[in-house]
């Protein structure tokens, strides 16, 4: 308690400038891997963390699903790794693994101590390098089926799931990459067949399309050492690039309406913004808190408090590789019309771009997220995988001073831009979940079924 008490009196400080950068060797094998290093002696822990630069947005129509398809095979067995050894080994070694997929990639790490690193990256190379030996139809059917009920129970079986299956078609146009969900759909994943799955394997889950970032106490020419005796034997596949598409314009401002099985209504909108770390991203997440982080920000002080005719909001800057999406969502009390939600939003934003915050509501927020950055580097799963994305979006693995200084050079106008630039007199998609046989709630009348 006493560390985070500490903590949040530095931030209060607007101009405190903190050292919040994570030294690292960089090192390219000669087939293409790249490895990051970083020491960090503190604990007897460490992490590895691989990300392969490939998500659900390197996909193609009709063949969606296949980066988070293997976000699930990659745990079941590769040539000298026996189904279920993957977690017993490292389990046994007092460590933990997981991975996650989205649109730009697909990641993979192990929280271990130590002297444990060899064992994980023995692990990640045999799967790289020796997946598909172990490919099976009825490995492939298991993990499809498993996959089918993930996206049951995600979106089918899951409360306002429904506008998580349709956003990203109503958000981008067909055939952009952005145009499916991550997890794909249910067609496609029927329609896969074992080759199907090894040739996108193969293109994608190489050496020379993968970094892997170690963290912790460990010495950085020892990992080395062992990154080349365990992937050096790994051949590199084809060239990978990332896709290069325009951002796109949203054409007009669309309502939508989806019914649900909820009990309350809720609405959605979402403007079109800029891919991750652009120039603007820092304004655009500080005004995202601004308007619906905490009870202190404007639409939870009018909606919430004072008018209560929400029960819950949240606003966030989800800018990715390709493009950026702002999402104000409310979720209304029993019967509210949500027009008075999606006139009450338009409300604050306009009044931002009217009138720039003050001083005093901005560091309030600058504080909070300068936290979160400085809680994201305190462990070294932490500083592992910012170390990946960090590469990944900006080319330099130590961004993190650089993004650090970006939100202390905020300013009010600065908020006040982004609130005219990206969401004031801009098209929007508005999307109204409603209470099954409610459509009167919705913020207009076109529905879709």
């Amino acid at each position: 308690m006493k560390k985070l008490c500490l903590l949040l009196t530095l931030w209060a400080a607007p101009v405190a400038a903190q050292d919040v950068s994570i030294p690292f060797t960089k090192y390219e094998l000669s087939n293409g891997l790249t490895l990051i290093v970083h020491e960090d002696h503190s604990v007897p822990m460490a992490a590895v963390n691989v990300w392969y630069h490939v998500g659900s947005g390197y996909e193609e129509p009709g063949r969606t699903g296949f980066a988070h398809l293997f976000e699930h095979i990659m745990f079941e067995g590769s040539a000298n790794v026996p189904e279920g050894d993957f977690d017993n080994l490292l389990e046994a070694a007092g460590g933990v693994n997981n991975g996650s997929t989205n649109s730009d990639r697909t990641n993979y790490y192990e929280i271990i101590p130590s002297n444990a690193v060899k064992l994980a990256l023995w692990l990640e190379a045999d799967r790289m390098g020796g997946l598909l030996e172990t490919m099976t139809d009825s490995k492939l059917d298991l993990q499809r089926a498993v996959v089918k009920n993930e996206r049951r129970q995600s979106y089918e079986n899951r409360p306002y799931g429904i506008f998580f299956a349709s956003v990203d078609s109503l958000l981008y146009p067909t055939g952009h990459p952005y145009s499916w969900s991550t997890i794909g759909s249910m067609d496609d994943l029927s329609a896969a067949s074992r080759e199907d799955v090894s040739e996108f394997f193969r293109r994608y889950y190489s050496p020379n399309n993968a970094v892997v970032a170690v963290a912790g106490d460990v010495d950085a020419e020892e990992v080395r050492a062992t990154a080349e005796r365990f992937f050096g034997w790994i051949p590199s596949g084809p060239v990978i690039t990332p896709p290069d598409i325009p951002i796109p314009p949203i054409p007009e401002t669309r309502y939508v309406t989806l019914e649900d099985r909820v009990t309350l209504p809720q609405v959605n909108l979402i403007w079109r913004t800029t891919p991750a770390f652009s120039e603007d991203a820092a304004a655009l997440n500080a005004l995202a808190q601004i308007l619906a982080s905490g009870k202190n920000s404007r639409l939870y002080k009018r909606l919430i408090y004072d008018e209560q005719v929400a029960q819950n909001l949240y606003a966030y800057n989800d800018a990715r590789l390709l493009s950026g999406d702002f999402y104000v969502q409310v979720t209304g009390r029993e019967s509210v019309d949500l027009e008075i939600l999606d006139r009450a939003v338009r409300e604050e934003i306009a009044k931002l771009a009217a009138e720039p915050p003050t001083a005093e509501e901005l560091q309030r927020v600058k504080s909070g997220i300068q936290t979160g950055l400085v809680g994201s580097l305190e462990s070294v799963a932490g500083k592992a995988n910012q170390l990946n994305a960090y590469y990944y979006y900006t080319g330099d693995p130590d961004f993190s001073q650089e993004e650090l200084a970006r939100y202390q050079a905020l300013t009010p106008a600065d908020i006040q831009r982004a609130a005219r630039t990206y969401l004031t007199n801009e098209n929007s998609v508005v999307v109204s979940v409603v209470p099954m046989g409610q459509l009167e709630l919705a913020t207009n009348e076109e529905v879709a079924r």
